[in-house]
């Protein structure tokens, strides 16, 4: 039986990448198969590269926005190939800290490098035109974001400006109003308890779980 698919989606510094490990090992616990991976850079040869070219600071300046795009695309086709469809068809649910909302809400409407049905068309072959069963979207200010990363090294995008940050904000709401995706939209300033017990209950009613 195929998995579940469920992503997990936030500007800089929403926390998606601490719930969706407090997730796994929720679902681990449960006795659940558990996949949890990532994008860029899902598996640990060709997209970790491709990570790498997209968020070295080195490059800041220098990446043209049409190849950001196209590098955020590669990534997402061999990562579908060789890592999300192998694991769905084993029967596992796939946990992904980020996925396409993220190519729509940072390179069509914060970059606004190609028009709309342009991405999607692109993005529509590169992911196989797959979707998740279920999104997270761990919603947060973006000036509160950026200052939890303080203490962290910011990516190249990381340290784009604040005017960018919020439209990327604005770009996921926007996204998900007009995609009609399956998401569950969480206020990212709550506690990381009051986050996880949230994302635990959806989950359960994806899985039918009394």
């Amino acid at each position: 039986m195929r998995g579940k698919f469920i992503s997990f989606e936030g500007g800089e510094g929403s926390g998606k990448t601490t719930q969706i490990q407090l997730l796994a090992k929720a679902l681990e616990k449960q006795g659940g198969k558990i996949f949890l991976t990532k994008e860029p850079g899902g598996d640990k040869s060709i997209c970790r590269e491709i990570r790498a070219l997209l968020l070295d600071t080195a490059h800041k300046g220098l990446l043209d926005d049409r190849a950001e795009l196209f590098l955020f695309l590669a990534d997402r086709a061999q990562h579908i190939s060789k890592i999300i469809m192998p694991a769905l068809e084993s029967g596992h649910t796939v946990l992904c800290d980020r996925f396409a909302a993220s190519t729509f809400a940072y390179q069509f409407y914060a970059r606004q490098v190609a028009d709309f049905d342009f991405i999607k068309l692109n993005n529509d072959f590169a992911a196989r035109s797959l979707i998740p069963d279920l999104t997270f979207y761990i919603d947060i200010d973006p000036e509160i974001g950026i200052k939890r990363k303080e203490k962290q090294t910011l990516s190249r995008i990381d340290a784009e400006s604040m005017e960018f940050h919020k439209k990327v904000r604005n770009g996921f709401y926007e996204f998900f109003k007009e995609s009609k995706w399956p998401v569950e939209m969480i206020d990212g300033s709550a506690s990381i308890e009051n986050i996880h017990s949230k994302i635990i209950e959806r989950t359960e009613k994806l899985f039918k779980v009394p």
